[in-house]
């Protein structure tokens, strides 16, 4: 006799949205709004990709505490889902489910003590800023998650992840992988992205969903545009021969929205132009909640340029 069991099937990515978004609407509150809730999961979830030291939490969310934060500092019982004991120990795990359990594998749970905790520094503190403060004591780190915030409040929604290649697919251009370069102008040093050479005036895009956080000149980059992204990483475009004159910083942009425009400044006082062909010098860097570093974007670029050439 043969029997068949049909395995749960994997949701999909766009399933799992939907379940997020379910969580995040029914522990929300005045003081918590949704899209701070989503904000706040995805931050702990990049962190979760990068850093070894941190465990990546299995299920639909990756928000997690430290033992010491859920079951108590002085709680013999570091797993313990009791509520009552984990509140005499002076823990802040919470039962979100009516289960009668606090524990920290439910997403009901995680989510009612986050929202109780950011409560009561709300209360003490007196603002949500404040409440974030005291809870991660890192101003980057919070920046970070009032970036993410900012963007699915714009666009209502966490199902973001459209990405889009720099410089418009149909233009004459080239790159190739030189992270690591050596570079002498200003001093030795290392090459910490991709040079995309283009036509001058030729229109580069942003490659992702962000906020504009730096515009302006940088005697490396010339005029250059900065812009954070919902993956605690910062897209750094630079030699630009123009912005787009609708752009500030503190804008949201979106894939495929056009920043700026292909030129050759840098390497001088503000206005040099010319010391090398055009260019778009594009890097990229990742914040861990600890450190910010360079990572080669080559074979982001490549996956990028391949999903615009299907789509054309």
């Amino acid at each position: 006799m043969v029997t068949t069991s049909s395995a749960q099937q994997t949701p999909s990515q766009e399933e799992i949205y939907a379940q997020r978004m379910s969580k995040y609407y029914e522990f929300e509150s005045p003081i918590v709004p949704w899209y701070y809730l989503a904000a706040i999961d995805q931050y702990e979830r990049n962190i979760q990709a990068v850093r070894k030291d941190i465990p990546t939490r299995e299920g639909i969310l990756s928000i997690q505490f430290p033992t010491h934060f859920w079951s108590g500092p002085f709680n013999p019982s570091a797993q313990d889902t009791s509520p009552a004991t984990i509140a005499y120990f002076g823990g802040n795990g919470l039962d979100g489910n009516n289960d009668g359990m606090a524990d920290q594998t439910q997403d009901a749970d995680v989510l009612r003590t986050l929202v109780s905790y950011l409560h009561q520094a709300h209360a003490t503190a007196g603002t949500f800023q404040a409440a974030l403060e005291e809870y991660y004591e890192n101003e980057q780190t919070i920046n970070q998650i009032h970036v993410i915030a900012s963007i699915y409040k714009k666009y209502n929604t966490v199902a973001l992840a459209e990405r889009a290649f720099p410089i418009p697919i149909r233009a004459n251009y080239s790159y190739k992988g030189t992270w690591g370069a050596s570079r002498g102008w200003g001093g030795r040093r290392m090459h910490e992205g991709t040079d995309l050479f283009a036509s001058y005036g030729t229109p580069v895009h942003s490659t992702s969903y962000g906020v504009i956080e730096v515009m302006g000149w940088n005697e490396y980059g010339g005029w250059r545009i900065g812009i954070r992204d919902l993956h605690n990483t910062y897209h750094y475009y630079a030699h630009l021969s123009s912005f787009h004159p609708d752009l500030a910083i503190g804008d949201i942009v979106e894939p495929g929205a056009i920043i700026g425009y292909v030129g050759s400044s840098g390497y001088g006082k503000e206005g040099t132009s010319g010391k090398f062909p055009p260019h778009l010098h594009y890097g990229m860097y990742k914040f861990d909640g600890r450190n910010e570093w360079a990572f080669d974007p080559f074979p982001s670029l490549l996956i990028w340029e391949r999903q615009a050439k299907k789509g054309n």
